[in-house]
């Protein structure tokens, strides 16, 4: 029953993509990502010296690259919750396992080593792309176009994100120190956009908002982390779909957010796409999967919070 923990990092998330809705009518995006990454930066010091691991690191440049991807995922993906309902935004990020499967499997043919499970995610691909014409559906207005094209942008920077992650995880590198310095380069991020933008003042309201998201995204993550630890990696994989859900059911209480048909189809064929790459996946490993089998690809792994 491990993996019930994504359950409850998906509620974290989702519930921290409200906090960044409302908080963006006091902040711009960056001094969300300041605010957010701050509270993170001081949480992974404190877990690492109280675990004895270094922050020092051989292996800067690949930090660097990871938390650049990922850091531009999170400003394209805090800026699309505050321009489309919260639900259409998160469905968009969650496309990140196909952009994976893209990504590998483009790899795969220019490598000439593609075979039946790359060329059935096309299948899955396609799919995904058609739930999000009918999730954007274009003739709705150009400002939540715009805010579902920076959605699916963001989407791509976290799957290059997730490469870096695993090139990490390859070298040896503990999970905490990939955070920190993700973390880590959001603060810097985060802090030359407000050189530019200049400081919002804080209101006791304000304020809990953003205290609020940092620890709901600490949350999130350790949840995560632990289901796919000690939980079954294919259902943990799955079950980070409810995120869509809990996101779904936010936007009705709190902004009577009201999505027609075409877009819950489109949302329910996202999430039967991701589902599908992760199962494709997992076939390719075992022909007979079940829950406890390993997904050995990066879309077992992926998140927006990433």
């Amino acid at each position: 029953m491990q993996s019930l923990w994504m359950l409850f990092a998906a509620f974290s998330f989702s519930l921290m993509g409200v906090g960044v809705k409302l908080a963006a009518e006091f902040y711009t995006t960056g001094e969300i990502v300041f605010y957010r990454s701050l509270i993170g930066v001081t949480i992974m010091w404190i877990m690492l010296a109280s675990r004895g691991v270094p922050v020092s690191t051989p292996h800067m440049a690949t930090h660097i690259k990871r938390s650049v991807f990922g850091v531009t995922a999170l400003l394209l993906w805090f800026t699309s919750i505050s321009m489309l309902p919260l639900a259409t935004a998160m469905t968009l990020n969650y496309m990140s396992p196909v952009w994976i499967a893209l990504i590998l499997g483009a790899s795969a043919a220019l490598a000439g080593t593609a075979g039946a499970a790359d060329r059935k995610l096309i299948g899955a691909i396609l799919l995904s792309f058609a739930g999000v014409i009918c999730l954007l559906q274009p003739s709705v207005g150009q400002d939540q176009l715009t805010g579902g094209l920076i959605g699916l942008i963001s989407g791509v920077f976290t799957a290059l994100a997730y490469v870096e992650v695993r090139q990490l995880g390859q070298l040896g590198e503990p999970e905490g120190r990939i955070v920190f310095y993700f973390s880590a380069v959001g603060l810097v991020c985060g802090l030359v956009w407000m050189l530019f933008t200049g400081v919002s003042p804080h209101t006791w309201h304000s304020a809990g908002l953003l205290l609020a998201i940092g620890i709901l995204a600490t949350l999130g993550q350790t949840s995560m982390t632990r289901a796919y630890k000690r939980g079954n990696t294919l259902l943990t994989a799955n079950l980070q779909y409810a995120g869509i859900v809990f996101s779904s059911l936010w936007g009705i209480l709190v902004w009577s957010d009201k999505l027609n048909w075409i877009s819950w189809l489109g949302m329910a064929l996202i999430v039967a796409s991701g589902i599908a790459t992760t199962l494709t996946r997992a076939r390719a490993t075992d022909k007979h999967p079940t829950p406890a089998t390993p997904v050995k690809s990066l879309e077992a792994e992926v998140h927006p919070e990433v």
